[in-house]
């Protein structure tokens, strides 16, 4: 009698996640923080679209609920940025774009963790007035703020060499005017709050539009 021995199958190593998994995390980061800005101005007393940016909302009793906003959307967008690695492998922009996204990512943890100053009457009981001076965590999470969005702005400058390379000429041209309508956003913020909250969304959507972009675009290899 013959006795056949077979050798042991190895496990199977457990599936990486693809391109298009990871760059949903960005995808969905954008519309999760503005969305939860927007309730919570809605119902938490004291705040004022007009006169108060979204930072804010980290103060207070229910300023854990930002806080939490701040972080997952940073989490969010350095896996996004994980993703966009792998979708822009050997393509113009796919070194510094994930780079660029990941500094913008991890720009929301910071500010997450060091939260804005009170001032214009939130939360209640604040001066009415803006803060003349900065505390060392207000202004650590204004710099974080500047330089993630700084980040964010010449990511979209990359991503558009990207996209002039693919010949979605249209996609390059939007990549280009979104960072102008966020820094214009920005520099408008010294007359009006809104001013900023429009371009600080501003960046936030068009991060989201472009990765759905690139999740549509991923090969079947990269999905």
């Amino acid at each position: 009698m013959t006795q056949t021995i077979s050798a042991p199958i190895p496990a199977s190593a457990p599936a990486r996640p693809g391109s298009r998994a990871l760059l949903g995390g960005a995808a969905v980061a954008g519309p999760l923080f503005l969305g939860a800005g927007l309730i919570q101005g809605l119902t938490r007393d004291g705040f004022d679209f007009t006169r108060n940016a979204l930072s804010q909302l980290s103060l207070g009793d229910l300023g854990w609920i930002q806080v939490a906003a701040f972080l997952l959307t940073g989490i969010l967008v350095i896996v996004g940025a994980a993703g966009m690695r792998r979708a822009l492998r050997d393509s113009p922009g796919g070194i510094w774009a994930p780079r660029l996204i990941g500094v913008f990512g991890v720009s929301f943890l910071l500010a997450g963790v060091f939260t804005a100053d009170p001032g214009a009457g939130f939360p209640v009981g604040a001066p009415e007035g803006r803060a003349t001076s900065l505390s060392t965590h207000g202004a650590i999470h204004m710099l974080s703020g500047m330089v993630g969005y700084l980040a964010l702005c010449a990511a979209f400058l990359v991503l558009a060499r990207h996209f002039a390379f693919r010949n979605q000429h249209g996609w390059a041209v939007a990549s280009r005017i979104a960072p102008a309508g966020i820094l214009a956003g920005f520099v408008g913020s010294s007359a009006a709050v809104m001013a900023f909250t429009a371009g600080a969304g501003l960046g936030l959507l068009w991060l989201t539009v472009v990765t759905t972009r690139l999740m549509a675009t991923a090969s079947p290899a990269q999905r």
